[in-house]
């Protein structure tokens, strides 16, 4: 007996610390949004932008060119071309970063420019690259590239583990940024033309708004490392480039985790036409619900695109779905992306606004992973993304209200079952 009760002692301990580490990572304990927003303006209103800059962080700054990038097809080539093209720094930030045949372009890319002189730098996130190959990072660092994992598992920082970065951001001499949805596995490889090969968006930009992005990274890399990266080779004079106004926008669970819902609410509120929301996970809270529900009834349009049978996360699909009848009595227009997985990560507002980048909407972007999106009010911009939107929504097909009412009891047991865990996807 005398020797049993130091192994129970241990074992209750070990529940405890356990119980302990869950609550830490599972429990909220900032102040949540709990009221809708006012409406005080539309988004073509000077002082929307304004609000936008005051509250979310930097300013919206003009001068910019921004480029889509469809799919895998073209949005690898122009991000290892911009790799190839550098002369002072590279600096890399991803959630997803696997080994194949994607993963060892970039790689070698990397390496090249490390050994050729250029600073490397690469932070990728600890669960999100845990199907690399740790060789594979062996490689890069002995190219003389940085790489650090985000969060890693160590016995102190138990408390973060559920605080993942969920950033896609690649900045090239200061010059050039990358940001959308897009993970460096050969998942997003190809032109979305079948179930193995994923739709995605991702984006190029130029110009003043390219400094924004580059503090972005910086953000997550001093955190990591504590290092400080300044200077003319990361921060160099930017020319205009274009006639685009941008801002570069994050946010993370240690400076503010509800600001990117703040973003997204304000948005929202301020639309007076048209909501066009492209998202691969859509699990809103209900306080979201309600700020859509008002916009509908205010009579915004609101088309939204998620993904179909081919979702890569069933139970986020489930608790999506479980959440549309309010949406859909009000008006909503819901579709469901057929031909593969729909990665994309996109909103547009009264043709005039598109905010794009690593956010998806559920409480997981908004509260718990640290995120990055682009902001871009141009109206040419805004259309061209539209276009993208309706080829988008051609390939979908609509769910009615009629027909989510009537879908099996057994879809509805599960997709309530799956909403007992939404605080967490």
């Amino acid at each position: 007996m005398k020797t049993r009760l130091p192994l129970v002692a241990l074992a209750t301990a070990g529940i405890t610390l356990a119980a302990a580490i869950v609550a830490v990572n599972f429990t909220h304990r900032e102040k949540r949004i709990g009221q809708r927003i006012r409406r005080l303006y539309s988004a073509a209103d000077p002082d929307f932008g304004r609000a936008m800059g005051v509250l979310l962080g930097p300013a919206i700054v003009g001068g910019n060119r921004v480029e889509v990038l469809l799919n895998g097809d073209r949005i690898f080539p122009a991000m290892l071309a911009a790799i190839k093209d550098a002369r002072t720094s590279i600096n890399f930030e991803s959630f997803i970063y696997w080994s194949g045949t994607v993963g060892r372009q970039f790689a070698d890319a990397l390496a090249e420019r490390s050994r050729a002189g250029v600073k490397v730098h690469v932070l990728l996130d600890w669960v999100g690259s845990n199907k690399m190959d740790p060789a594979q990072l062996d490689e890069m660092a002995r190219a003389g590239i940085e790489v650090r994992r985000f969060h890693q598992l160590r016995w102190y920082n138990l408390g973060r583990m559920n605080n993942r970065t969920h950033r896609k951001v690649l900045v090239v001499d200061g010059r050039v940024g990358f940001t959308g949805g897009v993970g460096i596995a050969d998942q997003w490889a190809g032109d979305a033309l079948d179930p193995d090969h994923w739709r995605d968006t991702h984006f190029r930009a130029e110009g003043p708004v390219v400094a924004q992005m580059q503090a972005v990274f910086l953000d997550n890399w001093i955190k990591a490392t504590g290092a400080v990266l300044h200077g003319p080779d990361y921060f160099p004079a930017l020319k205009r480039a274009g006639s685009s106004p941008a801002q570069m926008f994050s946010s993370s669970r240690s400076g503010g985790s509800e600001s990117m819902q703040l973003m997204y609410l304000l948005v929202i509120t301020a639309a007076q036409r048209s909501i066009h929301l492209s998202t691969a996970y859509f699990v809103p809270d209900r306080l979201t619900l309600r700020t859509l529900a008002d916009a509908l009834r205010r009579g915004v349009k609101v088309q939204i695109i998620v993904p179909g049978e081919h979702s890569d996360a069933e139970s986020v699909r489930r608790a999506s779905r479980a959440r549309w009848g309010p949406l859909l009595g009000a008006g909503a227009e819901i579709y469901e992306y057929l031909p593969t997985m729909y990665h994309c990560k996109v909103m547009i507002v009264d043709s005039l606004l598109v905010s794009v980048g690593s956010t998806n909407f559920d409480n997981r972007s908004f509260r718990l992973n640290d995120e990055a999106n682009l902001n871009v009010l141009d109206p040419a911009f805004a259309r061209e993304q539209l276009r993208v939107f309706e080829e988008d929504r051609g390939r979908s097909r609509q769910v009615t209200l009629e027909a989510w009412r009537h879908r099996p009891l057994w879809d509805k047991v599960r997709e309530r079952w799956a909403l007992v865990f939404r605080s967490q996807i």
